[in-house]
């Protein structure tokens, strides 16, 4: 998995970047975006997402299960790699509330990872402190937008959260 960084990017990646920074992009994104990447994601058999091919950002399949529901929630995340490890961040595009997928998380801290044909199991931990600012600067420097978001959304503090192989259960293909 590879990231392209905002200077790599093509012109229409960088214009849709760019869109989804603003306030009446993100709008748009947080409420339907979602729901586009599962049917671009079902239609190409599981290898991509609208928001992977329009951004050029890695984009997992990220399954939790629900802290009040107990039911697997699967969405679409960004996912910056780090080696073995995902770093996804719960911007939630600026919006006033953390993303449900983060409290699911915090409640169940195992999660399945769909990563085109691969799914991985994984552990999630929250960042603090000096790791979470090093990862969280880590994102900005991919994409600009999270900067963005972080102002929008300045009375929390957003999220950072590292998804590591889980020790117990290997990698399976799909």
């Amino acid at each position: 998995m590879t990231v392209d960084g905002n200077r790599d990017a093509g012109l229409l990646r960088r214009v849709v970047r760019q869109v989804a920074a603003t306030r009446a992009g993100a709008w748009v994104c947080a409420r339907l975006l979602h729901r586009i990447d599962h049917v671009v994601f079902r239609a190409s058999g599981g290898r991509t997402t609208f928001s992977a091919i329009v951004s050029g950002f890695p984009v997992v399949m990220l399954t939790t299960t629900g802290a009040r529901t107990g039911r697997p929630r699967t969405i679409p995340v960004l996912a910056l790699p780090d080696g073995e490890r995902l770093v996804v961040i719960a911007s939630n595009y600026g919006q006033r509330h953390n993303p449900a997928w983060y409290y699911n998380l915090r409640a169940h801290e195992r999660t399945d990872v769909r990563i085109g044909p691969r799914r991985l199991a994984m552990t999630a931990r929250e960042l603090a402190g000096a790791e979470r600012e090093h990862y969280f600067q880590y994102a900005i420097d991919v994409y600009p937008g999270w900067a963005r978001y972080r102002s929008r959304a300045s009375h929390r503090v957003i999220p950072v959260i590292m998804l590591e192989p889980s020790s117990c259960e290997k990698d399976e293909a799909k």
